[in-house]
């Protein structure tokens, strides 16, 4: 897997793109986010029940490490002013959210999306992005006699349709268009089971191909492609324009390829993934936003392991592709 994100870098077609970054006949250049001038993101879903528990506290010590922008995985009770008042404390500020599509809850999804928008204003979202297709109601998810959750999982996975992945797509492009006309844009976040074949075809490529460019735009997340033995530089080299934001996010050698959600996760840098190349090259693809990521579970404390990503970015001096 190494191999693979590596390799294929040679040939991604963005190389003028990333040489033109580098200065001087050395080829010494800054840390990639100090020349390009974007923020180090965190996804908050990384730091887990915790932020619910200590919400000032915890935003407190990421902007310590540095951070400076954050992206919502829910409102951890809180209402739109409560979380834009915590983030100013912190000075943070948080341009993208995942929302999902149906409610389950008392926070707005893509289903309210008057009180959505108004949130979004209120906190200054300006990405709204759907963190996963919902399965769809004729498959049946509930384990059968001798099944474990992860065989049913992927049993459930396995049914899924090139009619389903059209039906998410035909959901991106209508709330893309109500969002579009309130200053917002409409995303979609990938984790592994969208690159499962379907039909001669993937998911993903069902999304890219019927999702309206002018109304949904993509947000890679790294680890999860890999995961799926997928290649994100070829992804990128396909698809320019597409991909305006990223979830920076690595993985462990002893990642198995899979589409059921199984991923052996590290800090940044210190797993497989060429973020050397791969920065660069997300970056001429027209990525702009960049938010570390780690799944559980953990082997250090959640804050001790962002810092080991933050720190590890914000020196990172990347390579020609």
């Amino acid at each position: 897997m190494q191999d693979l994100s590596r390799r294929s870098a040679i040939g991604l077609g963005l190389a003028a793109a990333a040489a033109g970054v580098a200065s001087g006949a050395s080829g010494a250049q800054a840390p990639f986010f100090r020349r390009t001038g974007l923020p180090i993101g965190l996804q908050l879903y990384t730091l887990g029940a915790e932020l619910r528990a200590d919400l000032d506290g915890e935003l407190g010590q990421v902007a310590r490490i540095g951070y400076r922008t954050v992206e919502m995985a829910g409102y951890l009770g809180r209402s739109a002013k409560e979380l834009r008042a915590a983030f100013d404390r912190a000075g943070l500020t948080c341009p993208s959210s995942h929302v999902q599509g149906r409610s389950a809850g008392p926070e707005p999804s893509l289903a309210d999306l008057d009180r959505l928008i108004a949130d979004c204003h209120v906190i200054g979202i300006r990405h709204v992005v759907l963190p996963s297709f919902t399965m769809p109601a004729h498959i049946d998810t509930a384990p059968k006699a001798g099944e474990d959750a992860r065989a049913a999982r992927a049993r459930a996975l396995a049914q899924l349709t090139a009619d389903d992945w059209k039906a998410v797509a035909d959901l991106l492009n209508a709330k893309g268009a109500a969002l579009k006309a309130a200053g917002l844009t409409m995303g979609y976040h990938n984790h592994n089971a969208e690159f499962a074949p379907v039909g001669g075809t993937t998911g993903m490529d069902i999304l890219l191909k019927a999702a309206d460019p002018a109304l949904v735009q993509f947000e890679m997340d790294v680890g999860w492609v890999v995961a799926a033995g997928h290649d994100p530089f070829a992804i990128l080299k396909a698809h320019p324009g597409r991909f305006l934001q990223m979830h920076v996010k690595d993985v462990k050698a002893s990642t198995k390829p899979n589409f059921v959600f199984q991923q052996d996760p590290a800090e940044v840098g210190s797993g497989i993934i060429d973020w050397k190349r791969l920065l660069p090259a997300a970056y001429a693809a027209g990525v702009r936003e960049f938010f570390v990521e780690q799944e559980p579970p953990f082997a250090r404390p959640r804050l001790e392991a962002v810092k080991i990503s933050f720190d590890y970015l914000s020196g990172l001096v990347t390579q020609a592709t």
